[in-house]
């Protein structure tokens, strides 16, 4: 017998705003697993809901192919369950995402997954090189994380948050990759990137060639051509409604 999945609806039982951010949040889940970035029932991507210190999160125990806007559990820093929901979640998964969501108010949405790219980047010696256009994306914005074990110690956290600092970006030595944004369009379009870099990184390394790195002068410049090619906006912005769109093709019932 397979268990049934309980069905909820909060379409209408909650503010326009949280509705927008529960869709945003449930088609990222829905991406990712289409890419094939996700873990069986683990990682997380998390979305704080504007103006409170209220987070939405993904119900312990449903594959990411499962996730619905209604199914998102609603928690607070502390990861106490806010939300009359039968789900509950990973208190030691939600770790990672409450040490940041504490310290960096612009980032609302965290990102934070196990690819296989990711954690084997993460862990070469050097980390992430500039050998890509992808990589150019990442590089100004990326720290390292070393890796303490399970996201079990509540003394990682200060760690953690001094290492993300400022960044966008954040390997997890051994662990995985994580990202953040104002938006959930900007984070996951990040975790795009980085995810890119490091495959690419991973299939030039193999080459056993020499590889071309992109030149220091280019590097430091990636940005502000990155403002040119954006017009103003960030690329996550600009790229997250076709994102929208291609969730709704592949399930609608993302948005229920």
């Amino acid at each position: 017998m397979i268990p049934a999945l309980p069905k909820l609806n909060l379409h209408g039982k909650v503010s326009e705003a949280e509705w927008q951010l529960r869709l945003d949040l449930a088609a990222s889940y829905r991406l990712v697993a289409h890419f094939g970035w996700d873990d069986l029932i683990y990682t997380h991507l998390s979305a704080r809901l504007h103006g409170t210190d209220h987070y939405l999160v993904n119900a312990f125990g449903l594959a990411f192919d499962e996730v619905t806007a209604s199914n998102l559990v609603k928690v607070d820093l502390q990861g106490n369950i806010l939300d009359d929901t039968p789900f509950q979640i990973n208190p030691a998964g939600f770790t990672i995402h409450s040490a940041i969501h504490e310290v960096r108010e612009d980032a609302h949405c965290v990102i934070h997954l196990h690819t296989p790219a990711t954690i084997a980047v993460a862990s070469i010696e050097g980390g992430l090189r500039p050998y890509s256009q992808y990589s150019m994306f990442s590089l100004p914005s990326l720290s390292y994380h070393q890796y303490e074990g399970l996201a079990v110690n509540a003394e990682e956290k200060a760690r953690l948050q001094k290492d993300l600092g400022q960044n966008n970006h954040l390997l997890l030595v051994n662990h995985g990759g994580l990202t953040v944004g104002p938006t959930v369009g900007d984070a996951f379009m990040r975790m795009y990137d980085l995810q890119r870099a490091c495959e690419i990184q991973l299939l030039l390394q193999s080459s056993g060639q020499k590889i071309i790195e992109v030149p220091q002068a280019i590097q430091d410049g990636i940005y502000q051509q990155a403002k040119v090619v954006h017009s103003g906006s960030t690329g996550g912005q600009k790229a997250w409604p076709a994102m929208l769109r291609k969730a709704w093709r592949l399930d609608p019932g993302f948005a229920r």
